[in-house]
């Protein structure tokens, strides 16, 4: 497996697979080919679907528009055999009708990039893990006695702790940010900012209702912050980037846990989204929002399992949990934007991680499935979903949307 970096990027929303990973897409190409005079870039299949609501154009012109004139084609019903999030950039010169240069490329999930030729996600010819399934990483855990964090750190190095140390300070950063923000999110929908709004009501009750409300409020401080093109880490994609600092930020506050623990939680947090992203995917264009919201709720289960002491394999039940429970997710953007029902998902999502960490710790950590296999299921479930459901916005709740609804 790739570093655990690769699950915790650092970067601007509202979305990994359709914002950082065209971005990076375009500034890579504009490299390669600086001295032209306009640029064409076709997007297909769901880059093109929901490509406006996720700004995908205009993170593109972002790095292309400044050296020459770019062109931006919308192929939403071509779908590419590689993956569905496809683009195709070209590159012209005066005087010649062919172009100098044609590159397509797809953005995979979480900001990464692959095509027939490479793929960053596989790009390393020494792997930093040599297991890469959870089962295989428990039973070393058992047999040596060593925790899942401290298998990251073996195999990372101690700079990881540098790296989860700035992450950290981000995820923090966006939950501040978001519970300073008030006003309507940008795209058309209306939609206000709650995150403030749901942090105040929740100091005015008491005990589980208020821990409650205040878990939403942390998660839709950062989703929020992610639909308005904030700096987020991803966790592993921008749509579902509330999920993790929430958890982790209201068990700070309210457990006072020192950040040496709370990095730990997130290395452990980013091995189990790691086994994720090898073994199946973290993209909702491929595989739905189980993919997302899911993942985020199973890291966030197991960190939160963690914090509080539980065992190798209480850790792993709270994550499969975790994830088990959000199997068929759909990916269904209303208008193609990261606001209905991505925000309002990734509240859900953080609460039900600490009621899968809790179930966990009332178990002895036995239990019949496997996380490995229902990263399986996932994948197997999620490539069975129709196209209109994974991230189209054609399907679901995006279906004949009206924005009058929202009165």
């Amino acid at each position: 497996m790739e570093s655990i970096k690769q699950i915790y990027k650092i970067g601007y929303g509202p979305s990994s697979s359709h914002t950082m990973g065209p971005q990076r897409a375009a500034n890579m190409f504009a490299k390669r080919n600086s001295g032209v005079n306009r640029y064409e870039v076709t997007l297909y299949g769901s880059l093109a679907a929901t490509g406006k609501g996720h700004l995908t154009d205009k993170a593109i012109l972002d790095e292309l528009n400044s050296i020459a004139p770019t062109t931006i084609l919308w192929e939403p019903h071509t779908v590419l055999p590689f993956h569905t999030n496809g683009m195709k950039f070209t590159a012209y010169v005066d005087g010649k009708s062919d172009p100098i240069d044609t590159w397509t490329v797809y953005s995979i999930g979480g900001g990464t990039l692959a095509n027939e030729e490479f793929n960053e996600q596989k790009a390393s010819s020494v792997k930093l893990y040599e297991m890469e399934t959870l089962s295989e990483i428990k039973h070393w855990c058992l047999e040596t006695g060593y925790s899942y964090w401290e298998y990251v750190e073996q195999c990372e190095g101690k700079e990881i702790w540098d790296y989860l140390a700035e992450v950290w300070e981000v995820m923090q950063d966006a939950i501040n940010r978001g519970l300073e923000a008030e006003g309507i999110i940008p795209g058309g929908l209306g939609i206000r900012r709650k995150a403030v709004e749901y942090m105040i009501k929740s100091k005015g009750y008491s005990s589980s209702v208020k821990s409650k409300g205040s878990i939403y409020a942390l998660a839709l401080a950062v989703s929020e912050e992610n639909a308005c093109g904030g700096k987020v880490v991803t966790a592993p994609t921008c749509g579902s980037c509330g999920v993790m600092p929430a958890v982790l930020y209201h068990l700070k506050e309210t457990r006072e846990f020192r950040e040496i623990r709370i990095l730990r939680a997130l290395a452990t947090a980013g091995l189990f989204g790691n086994v994720v992203r090898t073994n199946a995917s973290i993209s909702g264009a491929e595989v739905g929002c189980q993919g997302e919201v899911g993942v985020a709720c199973a890291m966030a289960a197991a960190a939160a399992n963690q914090l509080f002491g539980g065992s190798i394999a209480q850790i792993e039940n709270a994550a499969e949990m975790g994830l088990e429970h959000h199997l068929g997710l759909t990916c269904d953007p209303v208008c193609g934007l990261v606001q209905i029902p991505c925000i309002e998902r990734n509240a859900f999502a953080a609460a039900r991680a600490l009621d899968a960490n809790t179930f966990a710790a009332f178990s002895d950590g036995k239990h019949s499935i496997s996380f490995d296999r229902v990263v399986e299921v996932m994948k197997e479930t999620g490539h069975d979903l129709p196209s209109l459901y994974k991230e189209t916005s054609e399907g679901g709740l995006a279906k004949n949307f009206k924005n009058e609804t929202l009165a």
